[in-house]
């Protein structure tokens, strides 16, 4: 088994209920086992600002599929959420970003691990940290890479993220 972390979003609709439902959909995916979900976050856009605050949270998966199968069952979950890829960083009702694998390191047109700006965005990491705070990514741990960063302005952390 495998272990991946997987940053979860949302900013339309009933962002909670997109969120719960993603993970919902994870412990029904088979090959997959949801170990660990983060505190809800709340936080301001990035990318495009023009937009309503996001919710944000991370998940712990251990599972059998390979990086491109966890990304396809991502990219299936977000279709039945209603997403819609029209503007990129725009809003959206839910975005899952397959974060790491194992200690995989690749890069391919459709999935670059691990995530390439996951280092400069406290809205994953913050999250990320709670639940694998010892991860080495990129030469530092999770919460090493979250003091570097630092919460963004207008963070808030939430309750839970319930399945």
């Amino acid at each position: 088994m495998a272990e991946a972390a997987l940053g979860l979003g949302s900013n339309l609709g009933d962002r909670e209920a997109h969120l719960s439902g993603a993970v919902r959909a994870l412990e029904k995916w088979e090959g997959v086992r949801v170990t660990a979900l983060s505190s809800l976050w709340e936080t301001p856009p990035w990318g495009v600002e023009e937009q309503p605050h996001f919710l944000n949270a991370c998940v712990l998966i251990e599972t059998t599929l390979s990086p491109i199968e966890v990304l396809d069952a991502c990219l299936a979950i977000e279709r039945d959420h209603g997403r819609e890829r029209s503007l990129r960083w725009g809003p959206r009702t839910l975005d899952m970003d397959v974060l790491y694998y194992d200690d995989v390191v690749m890069a391919d047109e459709r999935l670059i691990l691990p995530h390439p700006r996951m280092f400069l965005r406290s809205f994953v990491l913050a999250p990320l940290a709670q639940i694998a705070p010892d991860k080495m990514i990129g030469g530092a741990t999770t919460q090493e890479n979250l003091v570097l960063v630092g919460l963004e302005a207008g963070m808030k952390r939430l309750g839970p993220l319930k399945g």
